[in-house]
């Protein structure tokens, strides 16, 4: 038997998945706390000693072991960009393509109150980037100038007007900070250039940021960490999506993933409008499009997911609720994230919390239109990706995972009639029940065929 090891260190829990190679089955799964705080190996051995038990393979040796982190807070950045809409929005989507978490976004130029709150986020990387080619070359200039008064040694990587980068070079080649180059993230207005990018960032992810958490000195032990656990995810939405040149995929998919702390939607495909007499405006989407709300969580971000859709929606599934027990409720599980429901009522409460959560998480993923009136007819234009005609929605997610009505959850994604925002109509709906979308991410490095093939058997169909 071939077997692999496929090991996800998340920030709560470290997940193993072992699989057969040879029969493209999963052998067993199991988990653990992670413990970073301590020896993160503490964590990883008791998932695997259950692991073993499972397989009652004990003398069991894997041919490949994979890793991906996203343990210790995962990859923290900056964006700063020349303006909000066009190259600070362009660097922020670029970012979380790569699998980060973002911290913030500045655009306008740096002030000084920014530098000392950049310095109190401790990002483990900042991208730069403005103007487009040939255009602007102050701003990002300008930035970089008042980012040379860091304190901490964060590594900038400067993904703007290349004009700029000669004189940017001479700035930072005085400091001691470590300095990256890539290609302008926005050559051309509304036009995104992310792989350059994105492929730079995990490279320093994995040399610099796994290095300076201290993660690397189990290497020998588990195998390279080779991307962050949101990359994995995302290679498995690709894979799933695309499929490979012997099996076909789902074509245009959705991931949506309801956390603790913050609500991830993945989308692949193109998004774009169905009909020819609909006009594309606003920055160019990514085939490839991660937003993460940081806002929208189940527990340490329950206040927050309160704050964002407010009293009057939890009181459409909760009418029987007072204002004071809907924030007590969201209060304690902010307070209590190791919290699990074991009541009816504190059930239906977080079903409630996942729902709005899908709901507010698609309609900022989704694109709209702008309807513009002429004396013979209505003109459409489109802003965002159209997720009206995605074949496939798949969830994971603790929430999700446990519920025993997990497909009423996810019809909360579904547009509603009169609303101007492009969801998705008629999908399929499925689950992740086993938790296996990040390593088959990491096994698609290897096995593309075997990863889709798993993960098509796997995937729980609502």
């Amino acid at each position: 038997m071939e077997a692999c090891l496929l090991i996800d260190f998340g920030s709560t829990f470290t997940k193993l998945t072992a699989v057969d190679l040879e029969i493209e089955e999963i052998l067993a799964t199991a988990k653990s706390k992670t413990t970073v705080s301590t020896n993160i190996m503490e964590g990883f051995e008791l998932a695997k000693g259950e692991l073993l038990e499972k397989i009652n393979k004990p003398h069991i040796t894997f041919k490949h072991q994979l890793a991906c982190s996203s343990a210790k807070g995962g990859f923290k950045m900056i964006a700063i960009g020349l303006s909000k809409t066009l190259t600070a929005e362009a660097s922020k989507r670029v970012a979380l393509g790569a699998g980060t978490r973002m911290l913030n976004v500045y655009s306008y130029g740096l002030k000084e109150a920014d530098i000392e709150e950049i310095e109190e986020l401790a990002p483990d990387i900042i991208l730069v980037s403005g103007g487009t080619t040939g255009g602007n070359t102050t701003g990002i200039i300008n930035d970089i100038k008042q980012l040379t008064r860091l304190k901490l040694h964060i590594p900038i990587v400067i993904a703007g007007n290349e004009d700029a980068n000669p004189t940017i070079d001479n700035i930072l080649k005085k400091t001691s900070l470590p300095y990256f180059f890539s290609e302008n993230v926005m050559p051309q207005i509304n036009h995104i250039n992310p792989l350059p990018t994105r492929e730079l960032l995990r490279t320093i992810f994995m040399e610099k940021i796994v290095e300076a958490k201290g993660i690397s000195t189990i290497s020998d032990q588990v195998g390279k960490i080779v991307m962050p656990t949101p990359t994995a995810v995302l290679l498995a939405a690709e894979l799933l999506s695309k499929g490979t040149d012997n099996i076909s995929g789902f074509e245009e998919v959705i991931i949506a993933d309801i956390g603790g702390a913050t609500t991830d939607i993945h989308s692949i495909g193109s998004g774009k409008p169905k009909n020819s007499s609909i006009t594309m405006e606003g920055l160019q989407e990514p085939f490839a499009k991660r937003t993460v709300e940081g806002d929208l969580g189940m527990r340490y971000s329950a206040l927050s997911l309160l704050e964002s859709t407010g009293y009057p929606l939890f009181k459409t599934y909760l009418p029987r609720l007072s204002s004071d027990d809907i924030f007590e409720k969201c209060f304690y599980r902010s307070e209590h994230p190791d919290f699990v429901s074991q009541t009816d009522k504190d059930i239906v409460f977080d079903e409630t919390m996942s729902k709005l959560a899908i709901t507010t998480a698609f309609n900022r993923h989704a694109g709209f239109y702008r309807r513009e009136p002429t004396p013979n007819r209505t003109l459409l234009f489109q802003t965002g990706k159209d997720l009206s005609q995605f074949k496939a929605v798949i969830a994971t997610g603790g929430v999700l995972v446990n519920s025993q009505n997990p497909k009423t959850i996810l019809e909360a994604c579904l547009k509603k009639e009169d609303d101007f925002y492009l969801m998705p109509t008629n999908p399929n709906f499925y689950l992740d029940k086993t938790y296996i979308l990040s390593a088959m991410g990491l096994l698609s490095t290897l096995y593309p065929d075997i990863a889709l093939n798993i993960l098509k058997k796997y995937l729980v169909k609502l």
